[in-house]
């Protein structure tokens, strides 16, 4: 896009230029008449660019600021992703540290029946 702006702001003062000269070669008119109709040229010229140059910098404006929206809508895509990743972690997590809890007590109910029956022995022996 630069390039193709580049390419007609070029294309738009070698055209200028090259009337100006065309103009001062076949001008049949007096000089400061001629000067008269080359200095509104010029102003026409220079118009026209100052108005591609507000409208490249409009475009480019716009661009930026859509290019800014998708970014920050990307962001905010994978953060919530990331976010819904991180809880679905944390669920597993808890649901396996409650097994390992029921496993422990499970474990802790033996042994205090394996002590209760050790003693019993040691009493009825």
């Amino acid at each position: 896009m630069a390039s193709n702006t580049g390419q007609t702001l070029l294309a738009l003062l070698t055209g200028a230029a090259i009337g100006a000269g065309i103009g001062i070669l076949y001008a049949p008119d007096k000089g400061s008449r001629t000067r008269e109709q080359l200095s509104k040229e010029a102003d026409k010229a220079r118009k026209r660019l100052n108005q591609q140059v507000k409208e490249t910098g409009s475009t480019l404006s716009e661009k930026a600021k859509q290019a800014r929206l998708s970014f920050e809508e990307k962001l905010e895509e994978t953060l919530s992703s990331a976010s819904y990743k991180a809880d679905d972690i944390l669920l597993a997590m808890e649901d396996k540290l409650e097994a390992l809890r029921m496993q422990n007590a499970k474990l802790q109910k033996e042994t205090t029946k394996a002590e209760v029956k050790t003693k019993a022995k040691k009493v009825t022996s």
